[in-house]
Parts: structure tokens; sequence; C-alpha cells
């Protein structure tokens, strides 16, 4: 009798844990945020204690698994909602290094090493900080790089073209909110944005997702459930 309630402890545990990455939404090991991570742990520990402790009931284990899942819930949709919640329980991602440079601050800041820094270049096929005009320390560890455009998989010396000076796309809209700051630092007002987005289909700035302008490619936007 031990072995059966065990096993159906174990298949409880097992479509319990299946359920709940399904609702919360597939991720890959390398997509999870350092509090993704720590979760995961503490559910399956928590899991586990049940499933081997005779003293634990079995309607105690569904309890873990039904509160543990409407907690979740919970975070997510508040996290989603609240982009100051967001922010303050994920981080942001920090630029370690903008226009060829290094960012030794945000580097201290993000608990980043060199060496580390280095590793993440490596592994992005990047053996040098010449090739770099920005690298971006994400939430989840992982770096996202913009070579130079010398660096590019079509090396433009080799083709005897001119350099051409790299930069990022300005975010100006982020779930339905206008970005004053990156806004203000293009030189361009509320006006002009919204004619922007008039021109590309969109006449409240509400029914905007994200936007974002580059001074080669113009603006891009896309609304919500586009």
């Amino acid at each position: 009798m031990d072995y059966l309630y065990m096993s159906i402890k174990l298949l409880t545990g097992f479509i319990g844990l299946w359920a709940i990455t399904r609702l919360l939404g597939k991720k890959e090991i390398s997509q999870l945020t350092p509090f993704d991570f720590v979760s995961a742990l503490l559910l399956s520990e928590l899991v586990g204690d049940t499933i081997y402790d005779k003293e634990i009931k079995y309607v105690e284990l569904l309890y873990t698994l039904a509160f543990w899942t409407a907690l979740s819930l919970v975070f997510e949709k508040v996290t989603q909602r609240y982009k100051k919640v967001r922010k303050a329980l994920e981080g942001k991602p920090a630029v370690v290094i903008e226009n060829g440079i290094l960012q030794t601050d945000r580097l201290k800041s993000t608990h980043l090493d060199l060496e580390q820094l280095l590793m993440l270049l490596r592994e992005q096929g990047i053996f040098s900080m010449h090739e770099v005009a920005y690298a971006i320390f994400e939430n989840n560890g992982s770096i996202s790089v913009l070579k130079k455009s010398s660096y590019e998989s079509v090396v433009r010396e080799d083709l005897k073209l001119s350099k051409e000076h790299v930069q990022l796309p300005v975010p100006l809209v982020e779930e339905g909110e206008i970005n004053h700051k990156e806004l203000d630092r293009i030189g361009r007002d509320e006006a002009w944005l919204s004619e922007q987005l008039r021109m590309s289909g969109y006449d409240k700035i509400s029914e905007v997702f994200y936007a974002e302008w580059h001074n080669e490619h113009g603006l891009y936007a896309s609304g919500w459930g586009r």
C-alpha cells in the first residue's frame, strides 16, 4: 500500500507540475530569470517533500500544488500589468558596452566581472572588444550584442565600403505608454510621435503596444495583439 500511495502521489505531482508549466507558458532554461529558476527549485522541493513523507496526506499535496499555481498566476498577472513591479522584481537589461566603450559602473551594478563578460562575448563568436558597438546584459544572464558595421557578417572593409555609425533603436512607446525620456533625448515631442503613428495606422497612443525609432529605418510600431 505504501508503494501504491507513493505512486499516486508521484503521478499527481507529475501532472501538477506539467499543468503549472502549461499555465505559466513555455520557457527554455536559458530564458528563465533568476526568480523563475529559484521558484522552480522551491516548487520541486515542496512537491518532493510531500511525496516521500508518509506523514503528509494526499490532500496536502493537492493543496500545495493548487496554492502554488494560484500564487504563480497572480504573480505573473501583477508583473505583466504593472511595469514598475516587474522591473523591481525581475530587474532590467543593462547596457555594459555603449558606443564601443566599456561601462565599468554598470558591470559593478550587475555584479558582472570582466572575465564573465569576455566569456559571454566569446559565446557570441566575439573575441575582441574592437568588434562590439553595444552589448546588453539581459535579465536571464545572457548577453545581446550589436557589432560595429565594419565587423558585420559581410565585412564592409573587404568590399571597400566606408564605415557607418552604428546606433541602437530608440523605444518610444512601451505597452501603450510614451517613453518621454527617450522622446526628449532625440529632440522630438508628442505631436511628432502622434503624427508618425498616424502614418503607421494608429490614431491613439493607447492602440500601440510597442514603437521604436531608428534614424535609418524610421518608425516601427506594433499594436496590441498584432
